[in-house]
């Protein structure tokens, strides 16, 4: 009780010490001639600049039997380009000291470019930047190279517990969505160089591009550079057609076989989009129940009072579409049922009860307090304004950040949480669990997906 007390004082102090903090960040933007969206802040204190552009080329757009082609074809981008082999990319960047980045997911395919800003230096650096993005090769022996590694590696990830667990877990949730469906060796195997190319011209285009800049750089040279990264982009002028949000269907139970002695659980459904007016309410709510470390009730619950793992967490992944709900854990495979039981006994319990008064105040001391370090540096401002700007979130976002934080109650947290998070819709994925009798777990009414996972309804 004294440390409940304690703690909650500290809380208080902390938000007390913590005013709002309100972003000094002006965000401009403007769409260039060819249709691409772009968002811009200045910063002057270092002589860098921060380019990053992202398609609507996520995994989601995969066409029908061509799962990976997506990933696939970010991954060529920058193996050769115009006049330049993979080997020259790699060199001319290093000789101006400037870094390629980007990555692929579910929604979006992003690439990045940081280069010091000192006139050679930066056109140097743009220079390759801009023929990755207008002319990558393609190349027949390149990607025959890049297919046979892709396919071992994917070989090789599905030894492993953790990527079959997270790979059951998609499918479960999203059955009848592009967020389920996942990549085999056999997909990998099935592209072509034609496949590729056609993917990167409906993608890559300006009308489908967002560009982020930031940097030490005058407003008319930004207009400028964004004018030359979207000019020679593939024709293009609509964004890809998005397919149903998914919904949260009947909760699953699905087992995956595994010699592993931990068993990998995840328990969840598909729960909230980018955008959605509860994100701030369950980002606060989630901080008490699995968000916060040490402080949550699902690791004082599963980890200090039990010990059935050595962490556990949950958490809201908002994408394009309804992203999941997650909480996740590893534990020796004979505790595995009671660790679930467990888990999903403090997760109802908070659905009906919500946070204390005390557990409010530390979730917002900690939300408030740390939200400046998320903006201590040009990478990191690029990454949020990218995201605002793919999004579509509103451009104060990260001014009034702390303020709407601030201004959860809750009510708010156990009303956003009854609307998105249903116990009967929970899906329940655990790999390496131990093997049950014969008619255990309703026998009689599982299925074995493609994957090898028993479901049950």
């Amino acid at each position: 009780m004294l440390k409940k007390l304690f703690s909650g004082l500290v809380a208080a102090t902390f938000l007390i010490l913590t005013p709002l903090v309100h972003a000094e960040i002006t965000i401009q933007h403007w769409q260039t001639q060819t249709g691409a969206r772009v968002y811009f802040v200045p910063v002057r204190a270092l002589p860098i600049l921060d380019v990053h552009l992202g398609f609507a080329a996520g995994d989601m757009f995969d066409p029908a039997n061509k799962a990976g082609l997506a990933s696939f074809t970010h991954k060529l981008l920058d193996l050769g380009a115009g006049d330049l082999s993979e080997v020259d990319i790699s060199n001319r960047l290093a000789d101006v000291g400037a870094a390629l980045g980007g990555g692929a997911d579910s929604d979006r395919a992003s690439l990045s470019l940081r280069t010091l800003t000192t006139p050679e230096k930066q056109a140097a650096a743009l220079d390759v930047f801009v023929k990755i993005l207008h002319q990558p090769h393609f190349a027949a022996d390149v990607f025959a190279r890049e297919q046979a590694r892709s396919i071992a590696g994917l070989k090789d990830a599905l030894t492993r517990p953790d990527t079959l667990a997270s790979r059951a877990f998609w499918s479960a949730l999203y059955p009848d969505h592009p967020y389920g469906v996942v990549t085999t060796p056999e997909s990998l195997a099935a592209l072509t160089v034609e496949d590729a190319r056609q993917f990167w011209r409906a993608h890559y285009t300006a009308a489908n591009a967002v560009i982020s800049i930031v940097g030490d750089l005058e407003a008319d040279a930004a207009r400028a550079l964004a004018e030359r990264l979207a000019a020679a982009l593939p024709a293009g002028d609509a964004l890809p057609t998005l397919p149903a949000a998914p919904g949260a269907g009947a909760g699953k139970v699905a087992r995956v076989p595994h010699p592993a002695s931990q068993a990998h659980i995840y328990l969840g459904l598909p729960a909230i989009a980018r955008g959605d007016p509860d994100f701030f309410p369950l980002l606060v709510g989630n901080y008490t129940l699995g968000g916060g470390g040490f402080v949550s009730r699902l690791m004082n619950e599963i980890r200090e009072k039990r010990g059935y793992a050595y962490s556990v967490y949950s958490g809201f992944s908002p994408m394009k579409q309804n992203g999941p709900f997650t909480i996740g854990l590893q534990t020796r495979k004979e505790q595995a049922d009671e660790a679930t039981a467990l888990a999903k006994k403090v997760l109802a319990d908070f659905l009906k009860e919500g946070p204390t008064p005390d557990e409010l105040t530390a979730a917002k001391a900690y939300l408030m307090g740390s939200f400046p370090l998320n903006l201590d540096s040009n990478g990191k401002i690029l990454g949020q304004i990218a995201n605002i700007g793919f999004y579509g979130l509103p451009l104060d976002y990260l001014t009034r950040y702390q303020e709407r934080v601030q201004s959860v109650t809750l009510a708010d947290i156990r009303a956003a949480f009854n609307r998105h998070v249903r116990m009967d819709k929970l899906t329940e994925v655990t790999v390496g669990a131990e093997e049950k009798a014969p008619g255990e777990e309703h026998a009689k009414h599982r299925s074995t997906s493609q994957n090898g996972t028993i479901i049950s309804p």
